[in-house]
């Protein structure tokens, strides 16, 4: 009998499933609402929402929300002279708690936009929690191709962006995609992780 996966929470543990989950996202247009993505499951159920800077109003900053569209996570890409200077631009993610505070969860390096290439990996922090230490992650592979993984520090699969060969031979855009969250793996992080990746590549959640 196969062993209970451990979970691995960054936002919450309500996002960590027992086994693998395959969800669908569609990037919604500008021009009928403001951009961004939603996160849908297999019976067409609205999982997550993205707002990006069409929504927002507000250049490097994103919003994560759930199906009910609350708030649950805040990322917002850091400034200042010093990360100007940086060969690596800072994102980070805040979580709310029950009383609107945030804390940060999670910190996402993007390398020099002369970098972006599919052979320079984007790395991820998480911040730990009481029982538990930093975690690293970093994106193999592509985005814009809808080709990439999120890895952990052990080389370990958490979750997989890719395009089904049916709907690649429908479509030439790559506005539908499905992301695999592997089990125990936080959706609503993974999630996050991607909102930052569609903004920094130009796509649906930016201006």
């Amino acid at each position: 009998m196969a062993g209970k996966a451990n979970t691995m929470p960054v936002i919450s543990k309500l996002y960590c499933s027992s086994s693998q989950v395959v969800l669908a996202v569609r990037r919604r247009p500008h021009v009928v609402n403001g951009g961004g993505f939603v996160v849908t499951d297999c019976s067409q159920m609205v999982v997550f929402r993205v707002d990006g800077c069409g929504v927002l109003g507000t250049k490097g900053e994103l919003v994560l929300r759930d199906g009910n569209g609350d708030a649950l996570l805040l990322i917002r890409r850091k400034g200042g002279m010093v990360e100007a200077l940086s060969i690596h631009k800072k994102w980070k993610g805040y979580s709310f708690d029950y009383e609107g505070s945030q804390k940060l969860v999670f910190t996402l390096k993007e390398p020099a936009r002369s970098c972006l290439s599919n052979n320079n990996a984007i790395r991820i922090s998480t911040e730990p929690k009481s029982s538990s230490k930093q975690c690293e992650y970093e994106i193999n592979g592509y985005f814009p191709d809808r080709k990439c993984s999120i890895i952990d520090s052990t080389g370990n699969l958490v979750a997989q962006v890719g395009v089904k060969k049916e709907v690649e031979e429908l479509m030439a855009s790559k506005d539908v995609y499905q992301v695999v969250v592997k089990p125990g793996v936080d959706q609503a992080f993974v999630f996050g992780v991607i909102a930052v990746l569609d903004y920094i590549f130009g796509e649906s959640t930016r201006c």
